[in-house]
């Protein structure tokens, strides 16, 4: 036995007994973590196994009270089992066991002071000393001991199990932007909604308003339709109780001083193609000037005879009084016009200045229905009415116009006021004439007048009237449908120019 330094052994806890004169406890005692220092093992005399023979029983009696299970993560290595059974009593230093002896505690440190509150003469259980771990050397604790062992793959789950944490805390913050997202895209769907239908309750607001003012009445005859578009457009001098248009005095009944023509096709440009007023037709073997036809027979026989010059069906009719025009000019805050000669016309009232200028309503009415001071004649004014009706459409359709919603209700009102149209009218077929006209009236549409043969004949109780030239102009108009006329000016005018 070694020396214990003058110390009685059964005097002190077993926890403080130096590791020369600790005693081994059995192998199923030992816990796996504190494996025995195989190079601190020392020889024991027979006294010494009857002091190991009372400890161990004082193990035994400790480890009862947990079900003298071994927890699997305190199992004695394999590696560092003990001999076997028959060897206690001769254990001799093991070179290799020796080597792997700096993992317990040494030997050395002769009173190595530790906490224990185990009674004396019993042994902890967690820490035991380094000589009591060894463990017998039974074949059923090693086989028992190795399956013990055989987990080992522990660090890798761990790592897989910190990979998933990390996905999913990747997914998380990928889960939580797409919510974010996909509210962003909500809020933009429903406020592209909501000014949809703003745009068509507004669409359909004005549309029902414009229909309910239209002033609807009997034009149309029933003749053959035909491929393309057509419209007539008339400018009445229908009053409306004003005593003076552009410095002419109220007059009884009306006459439509102004006939165009508009055209559709289905390919190729649109076209606006005046009529003059003067023009003789024949209804009934009674001679009359045209613009005198819907007051002294009908609406529907200022059509049909259009329909005969023209060739073509006449969808829809548009008339607009003249006090009506000026007030439309009005609402738009007047319409740039342009002619290149002095005017001071008695009969219409106008005073122009050679050039362009910004007209208002009654200047612009004076200037449409000017024609003794103009040296062209009746010729000269059916350009200059196309005129005013371009600048009309031009400044309505305008940013200036569209973008203030005063002006455009104004601008409407106005043109209600002003407007009869046919019985099969909508607002779809008012705004379908307004975009034909302003490409007719653009830079790759067709304008003028028809074709005649004498601007000066003269018929008794009718006066002087402009004989129109039949066969010209029907090849016009039949060219104008199909589409197949090139773009500029037509007629006489046009012609001789």
């Amino acid at each position: 036995m070694q020396e214990s330094g003058g110390a009685d052994p059964q005097n002190n806890p077993p926890s403080f007994i130096p590791a020369g004169a600790r005693r081994t406890r059995p192998s199923g005692q030992v816990p796996r973590s504190y494996a025995p220092a195989n190079g601190a093992r020392t020889r024991h005399s027979a006294s010494d196994h009857a002091n190991l023979a009372s400890h161990t029983a004082s193990a035994a009696g400790a480890s009862s009270t947990t079900g003298g299970a071994i927890p699997p993560s305190f199992s004695p290595n394999a590696s560092r089992a003990g001999r076997l059974a028959g060897s206690q009593t001769s254990t001799k230093a093991d070179p290799v066991h020796a080597s792997q002896s700096s993992m317990a505690p040494s030997s050395r440190s002769g009173t190595r002071g530790m906490p224990n509150s185990q009674p004396d003469g019993a042994m902890p259980r967690s820490i035991p000393p380094a000589a009591a771990r060894r463990s017998s050397s039974s074949a059923s604790n090693i086989a028992r001991v190795r399956q013990a062992s055989l987990p080992a793959a522990k660090p890798q789950a761990s790592l897989k199990q910190a990979s998933a944490t990390i996905g999913r805390g990747y997914g998380s913050l990928s889960s939580a932007a797409t919510p974010r997202k996909r509210h962003a895209a909500r809020i933009t769907a429903c406020a592209i909604a909501v000014l949809l239908a703003t745009l068509v309750l507004s669409v359909f607001g004005a549309w029902n308003w414009v229909n309910g003012r239209l002033t609807k009445t009997d034009w149309l005859t029933d003749a053959a339709d035909t491929p393309a578009q057509t419209w007539l457009i008339l400018g009445s001098d229908e009053r409306d109780g004003s005593t003076q248009y552009g410095g002419v005095e109220d007059i009884s009944g009306f006459r439509t001083d102004t006939i165009l023509v508009l055209i559709k096709p289905k390919s190729g440009p649109s076209s606006l193609i005046s009529i003059p007023r003067d023009s003789l037709i024949n209804i009934d073997d009674q001679y009359m000037k045209i613009n005198a036809v819907a007051q002294l027979v009908s609406k529907q026989s200022l059509v049909s005879t259009v329909e005969q010059i023209s060739g073509q069906k006449i969808d829809h009719v548009a008339q607009v009084k003249f006090g009506g025009l000026q007030n439309v000019v009005d609402a738009l805050g007047g319409v740039e016009l342009c002619y290149d000669q002095d005017v001071q016309d008695a009969y219409s009232g106008l005073d122009w200045k050679a050039g362009c200028h910004t007209a208002n309503g009654a200047t612009a009415l004076s200037f449409s229905r000017m024609r003794y001071a103009d040296v062209q004649g009746d010729f000269g004014r059916n350009a200059r009415q196309r005129q005013v009706i371009s600048a009309i459409v031009k400044k309505a359709s305008s940013a200036s116009t569209l973008t203030n919603p005063s002006k455009v209700f104004k601008v409407a009102d106005a043109s209600m006021n002003a407007l009869t149209v046919d019985e099969k009218a909508t607002p779809f077929t008012l705004l379908s004439m307004a975009l034909a006209f302003k490409d007719a009236t653009g830079s790759s549409g067709i304008s003028g007048s028809v074709y005649w043969s004498d601007p000066d004949y003269y018929v008794d109780g009718v006066g002087s009237s402009v004989l129109l030239d039949d066969t010209k102009n029907t090849e016009l108009f039949k060219e104008l449908a199909s589409g197949t006329h090139k773009a500029g000016q037509v007629g006489n005018l046009a012609d001789n120019s």
